[in-house]
């Protein structure tokens, strides 16, 4: 990788200076951190908790000048050196380089168009709204198994996304638990044993390839059906873009809708004049649910760019072939954009909040994460107005990746 033996002591001697942002503060409140950071550090260079270099960008408008600008790369199909380049002594970056995807999230263009293209023109927004009153009745049947007092999280707020995307999908009812543990393991990637991460990506992987190819065998009219006969003036998806686009649609579309329902139910235990707010006014529901997103939402950074070439963010210059995350958790508390950040408002004006991302890789599946949002906050609302939490504050516990910012659990008592 290095030339001589100076380079590779410079290397060390570097790596030995970069200040650990990823530690046991942060995981228990990534807030503070990042105060910190847009006030001192904005674009800030540290390593995952894997060995791998990283800059992290904090500033809303340093991050949304990250997502658009062209010379940050997510395609690294073609560049998968790049982050075995950027680890630490000592680090592991198989599991990164082993599940990089062929999916419009990590394509440049003009393939993102293509893919993008393709995938929109059968997740329309006509189709999720035609689910809703699917997801009203999955939201009823999984609020009526619980007793009075239960895990917001494990008995609600999981298997409603997963049910919901695996019927988008086709994905018949037998297989949502492992399509949770499969979507759980990949996502935590950064933190867990790469050949478990890997495992579980091809396993995923394998058994969405087997159920493409029955679609194309026998059409059921489900979303994969449709992906598996998606075209248009530039051709199909390829049998690999097509199993990794059904790989990104389960795993977007599952795991930030569980962290929307339980970030937002807690900021309101935490608040509960707002939650009495939002029990008086219903009608407050769609703004609050844009407060949920920006207060604390359930993405934390992006996945992984890189530059290609040298590129100055924030007044820092950051060298070709760097590794960048832009945080978004940080965006939306900057006060440069939003009055008051840290306070948390049912009825704030909404002011362009970056949860969802920023440009071409804006999530195609932000309808669909606010249609069940909606859907669950009007039923725990309507059936629990006196839902409290069924343990201390101090008791709950965030998951310790980098990508998904949620709790681990939410114990929660309905009187």
């Amino acid at each position: 990788m290095y030339s001589s033996d100076q380079e590779i002591r410079n290397a060390r001697e570097r790596a030995m200076m970069i200040e650990t942002l990823f530690d046991e503060d942060y995981l228990r409140d990534p807030h503070p951190v990042y105060a910190r950071l847009r006030a001192e550090r904005p674009v800030f260079q540290t390593a995952t908790p894997q060995g791998v270099r990283v800059w992290v960008v904090s500033r809303y408008e340093d991050v949304k000048a990250a997502c658009t600008d062209p010379r940050l790369s997510k395609d690294f199909t073609n560049n998968p050196h790049l982050i075995k380049a950027n680890e630490l002594e000592g680090g592991d970056s198989s599991g990164y380089e082993a599940v990089v995807p062929h999916n419009m999230l990590f394509v440049d263009p003009p393939d993102h168009a293509r893919l993008r293209r393709l995938v929109g023109k059968v997740f329309t927004a006509g189709r999720v709204q035609a689910l809703r009153p699917r997801v009203e009745e999955i939201s009823a049947g999984l609020l009526d198994k619980v007793g009075p007092e239960f895990d917001l999280l494990r008995d609600y707020a999981v298997p409603l996304p997963a049910m919901v995307i695996g019927e988008l999908l086709g994905i018949p009812e037998s297989d949502w638990p492992r399509l949770i543990e499969w979507s759980n393991t990949t996502i935590e990637g950064a933190v867990l044993d790469p050949e478990d991460v890997v495992r579980a990506a091809v396993d995923f992987t394998t058994y969405l390839g087997e159920l493409c190819e029955a679609r194309r065998a026998e059409p059921t009219g489900d979303l994969l059906s449709a992906l598996v006969q998606a075209q248009d003036e530039a051709g199909a998806l390829s049998q690999r873009e097509l199993v990794d686009t059904a790989f990104l649609l389960t795993v977007a579309g599952h795991e930030t809708t569980v962290h929307l329902i339980c970030n937002g139910m807690l900021a309101l235990l935490r608040h509960p004049e707002q939650f009495a707010a939002l029990r008086a006014d219903p009608g407050l529901l769609p703004g609050a649910i844009e407060e949920f997103l920006r207060f604390d939402g359930p993405v934390s950074t992006s996945t992984l760019r890189f530059t290609k070439e040298p590129v100055t963010i924030g007044g820092t210059e950051i060298p070709q072939g760097q590794l960048v995350l832009v945080s978004f958790l940080s965006a939306n508390r900057d006060a440069a954009q939003f009055d008051d950040p840290d306070r948390f408002d049912v009825t704030r004006a909404p002011g362009q909040h970056v949860a969802f991302g920023h440009g071409i890789h804006y999530c195609l599946g932000a309808p669909l994460a606010r249609t069940e949002g909606a859907v669950a906050f009007g039923h725990l609302l309507e059936r629990f107005p006196g839902l409290r939490l069924a343990v201390p504050e101090d008791r709950l516990a965030w998951r310790p990746g980098l990508l998904m910012h949620g709790l681990t659990s939410l114990p929660v008592s309905t009187s």
